[in-house]
């Protein structure tokens, strides 16, 4: 096995606007599960969608981040985010994708929480002290690297929509390594096929959906100070 790297993170995230539609989409497991997004099929003149190829891409072969997602029953996300840095670092900032603040048309704040965090640093696994996130950190790597890997759950950012379909849901996702470098592009794919539209609030143009329902995406290359997404989906059913 490899040798322990301890970290610690740090910034904050807010979050405004809301959203609209409708879908539906299958359950998932209940432990840590790998997405596997695949093809996105788009409606009208807009062509096929195609998510990112897992071999390729920012955070993968370029610098960048690839955050993949899997949304559960319970309103929680199993997160994967593969982080290339431009320059190593023996710091990371990690932050959460909001706190304190609730979605438009939601009366319920959010109150994200990152858990079973694990980190990969340079193809070694990093000993985190305190595998749970609940506010913004800087975790210290014991040597300066390059590429990362982490993953965890997210909880505690999904606010459900009542009244309205069962499992229709709103959550805010956002990669937890964004403050590490502000500028790498950021790829975000969810997979299960329950989104039903994505606003991006921190960006001009702040509807962030590509394709439509039950193929639809989120934009890609988004800025990592900027990625924060407000999906609005149908949650999986409960396994």
């Amino acid at each position: 096995m490899s040798t322990g790297r301890p970290l610690a993170g740090t910034a904050l995230a807010a979050v405004t606007l809301a959203l609209g539609l409708a879908a539906c989409s299958p359950g998932l497991a209940d432990s840590p599960t790998a997405p596997s997004p695949g093809p996105l099929s788009s409606g009208g003149d807009a062509g096929p969608v195609v998510a990112p190829p897992t071999s390729e891409g920012p955070g993968l072969t370029a610098p960048g981040i690839r955050l993949s997602a899997v949304p559960k029953g319970d309103g929680s996300f199993d997160v994967t985010e593969e982080v290339m840095l431009r320059d190593a670092t023996s710091t990371l900032h990690l932050r959460l994708p909001q706190s304190g603040e609730r979605l438009v048309g939601m009366m319920t704040k959010t109150k994200p929480v990152a858990s079973l965090l694990q980190v990969t640093a340079d193809d070694e696994l990093a000993t985190v002290d305190d595998p749970k996130v609940t506010q913004a950190r800087d975790l210290q790597l014991v040597e300066p690297a390059t590429k990362l890997i982490l993953t965890y759950r997210l909880s505690g950012s999904t606010v459900r929509s009542i009244p309205s379909e069962a499992g229709r849901a709103s959550s805010a996702i956002s990669p937890l390594t964004a403050g590490t470098d502000s500028t790498l592009p950021t790829n975000i794919v969810v997979s299960g096929g329950g989104l039903l539209n994505v606003v991006c609030p921190q960006l001009t143009e702040t509807r962030c959906a590509v394709g439509q329902p039950p193929g639809m995406g989120v934009q890609q290359g988004l800025p990592a100070d900027r990625a924060l997404a407000v999906l609005q989906l149908n949650l999986p059913m409960q396994p």
